[in-house]
């Protein structure tokens, strides 16, 4: 059983393309078909519109002020026996 997850655009006429990968010409198969439609940006919506806490932002903005963060040296990857 192989997944393939794409994005596509139902036509007018409500039909659907669904590209397959040619292993797979000529042959019998089952198809399951999720139906999600795709979230689209809705201009004017706020952040507490889209599930944030009022003010969460004005809150937030700009209070790790520190410049002193460093990412320090992460050491050697340990080698391990391979498996098998």
């Amino acid at each position: 059983m192989e997944t393939i997850k794409l994005r596509t655009h139902v036509g007018t006429d409500g039909k659907v393309v669904l590209p397959l990968p040619h292993l797979y010409a000529g042959q019998d198969v089952e198809v399951v078909v999720v139906l999600q439609p795709v979230a689209k940006h809705e201009p004017g919506k706020t952040p507490e519109d889209l599930g944030w806490p009022p003010g969460y932002f004005e809150q937030t903005y700009g209070s790790f002020r520190d410049t002193t963060l460093e990412r320090p040296e992460q050491g050697a990857i340990e080698v391990r026996e391979p498996l098998g």
